[in-house]
């Protein structure tokens, strides 16, 4: 008893005020705001500079690392707090909510081989974001405890003000790919949360007008700050096509971001152009090359293939030359994008390239992840095509290890080819001969081969299988670029693309990715 009677008395808790409660929503839109600019920041460092994990990481670290010296920063502030957090709120609105045009414009208006005063430009804006971010909750903190001392103990302060940060963080990590992006872009995604902090400043002026000294001045701050990002909201649809027709050289026809990726489809004198995450993926000029290389090899030497898969091509156009052979009685398509599928299932601009071939009668599309999609199905298929974007980043380069090599043997046939398309083996030859490893390193069978696209210059492919490849004696009619007299130098490799030594891309290393990057990343310097 005598140990209860001496312990300090609690605050009283009664009944939450308005103010409280405007401090703790602060705090909620606070969090949310800071992760919607780190996660633009890694987002856009991804698109543009390649390899999502590794922009990711060092995003997030940098961004963190600045929030600790934010943090550290604010015991330096001590008086006229509320007036230091309504400052800080409305820089972090502004730095923060023009990050992402900012970065689109700086993008758009470098050489492609300047990316290192672009990564300056991210990691500076990153730094002073996450700075600002770091003093705002140690803030919240402090005015929280100076107006109502009388009803928090620190433990049930540091309590409440960090459920809500950690609140906010989680809604916004949740909305960020799946309504924020889809249906604002970056850009506008970011301008939108930037007017939310504002509005914070706002509340808090209104909250603290008796004790805020040269109101007026601060009123006419967060009115000068709202009509900027006011004006970047209505402007940030011309500004971003203004920057990617700038980034692509001709006119951008479709624009689209998904939860997947940035979709653009241009047309000009090059005609139809695909890019995703600002890769070329096809151009209609020459696309033809690419894909009756990428199909015809393995289906004319299967003999009469009656069941195909392809994972990845969610454009139609491998889909679009496996149907020409009669003997084909269906085809399922994996594809992660739905988006990409809807459109190249409807835009008449696309059907007609892939000749409508998604809506056939014998193509099945299914909208899911390609590695979990074969670990949870058992069909086995005559051909299987492999037609995924190249390995630029550790999410796609799980999708070149023996892991899922290892998967995609189980649904081969025995009497079955697999062909997998594999980066070109002139320019990124250490690359491509590391698919060719990977490969025979779950005991397949390998047969690698090339052709010339002008788009991407000199491409490669791989034929996996169990029994020998015998080089095909007949092919559809209409073909354009593949022919049987022209296919045998198709599979002659030059001294200067000839096979080197290359250990085999595994889940747990990703060798590839690391190659690839260095490989292509010497093209552009």
């Amino acid at each position: 008893m005598a140990e209860s009677a001496s312990r300090p008395e609690a605050p009283a808790r009664g009944r939450v005020s308005p103010a409280e409660l405007a401090l703790l929503a602060s705090v909620f839109v606070v969090a949310a705001c800071g992760l919607v600019y780190e996660l633009a920041a890694g987002a856009l460092a991804s698109y543009l500079l390649g390899d999502s994990i590794l922009q990711f990481s060092t995003v997030i670290g940098t961004y963190l690392f600045a929030m600790g010296v934010g943090s550290w920063l604010s015991r330096y502030l001590e008086r006229q707090l509320v007036a230091h957090f309504l400052r800080i709120e409305l820089m972090v609105g502004l730095v923060g909510g023009l990050m992402p045009a900012l970065l689109f414009v700086a993008n758009s208006l470098l050489p492609a081989w300047a990316s290192a005063p672009f990564r300056t430009l991210l990691y500076a804006l990153v730094m002073l974001i996450g700075v600002l971010v770091g003093l705002e909750i140690p803030l919240v903190m402090r005015i929280l405890k100076r107006h109502f001392a009388h009803r928090y103990a620190l433990k049930d302060l540091v309590s409440e003000v960090l459920t809500f940060d950690y609140l906010g963080a989680l809604v916004v990590s949740l909305a960020f790919p799946l309504l924020l992006v889809p249906h604002l872009g970056i850009v506008r995604t970011g301008v939108f949360f930037g007017l939310l902090n504002v509005l914070v400043a706002v509340w808090a002026l209104h909250l603290f007008r008796s004790e805020l000294r040269a109101w007026h001045r601060h009123a006419w701050a967060c009115a000068a700050v709202i009509v900027v990002l006011a004006a970047a909201m209505v402007g940030a649809p011309p500004l971003t096509t203004w920057a990617e027709d700038r980034f692509y050289g001709e006119g951008v026809v479709l624009r689209q971001d998904t939860p997947y990726q940035r979709i653009v489809i241009t047309q000009g004198h090059g005609g139809t152009r695909l890019f995703l995450n600002g890769n070329l993926q096809f151009a209609s000029r020459d696309e033809y090359r690419y894909h009756e290389a990428l199909v015809h090899p393995a289906m004319s030497a299967q003999g009469a293939p009656k069941r195909v898969l392809v994972l990845g091509g969610g454009d139609g156009m491998a889909v679009r030359e496996i149907l020409k052979y009669p003997s084909v009685q269906q085809v399922t398509l994996v594809e992660l994008d739905p988006a990409m599928t809807t459109l190249f299932s409807r835009d008449p601009r696309l059907t007609a390239l892939n000749q409508g071939s998604l809506k056939a009668p014998k193509v099945k599309v299914v909208n899911a992840d390609a590695f979990t999609w074969l670990a949870s199905h058992d069909e086995v298929y005559d051909v299987i095509v492999v037609d995924f974007p190249d390995p630029t980043n550790h999410a796609i380069g799980k999708l070149y290890t023996t892991t899922f090599y290892a998967l995609l043997d189980q649904h081969l046939s025995a009497s079955g080819y697999a062909v997998i398309q594999t980066t070109s083996p002139l320019i990124a030859r250490q690359s491509f001969w590391t698919v060719v490893s990977t490969l025979e390193a779950v005991g397949l069978q390998t047969t690698p081969y090339h052709a010339h696209v002008p788009s991407f210059g000199e491409w490669g492919f791989v034929l996996a299988h169990h029994r020998p490849w015998r080089m095909p004696q007949r092919l559809p009619e209409g073909m354009r670029f593949v022919t049987v007299s022209s296919l045998p130098a198709l599979f002659d490799f030059p001294p200067d693309m000839a096979r080197v030594a290359a250990e085999p891309n595994r889940l747990s290393n990703q060798v590839l990715v690391q190659t690839f990057e260095a490989e292509w990343g010497r093209v552009h310097q």
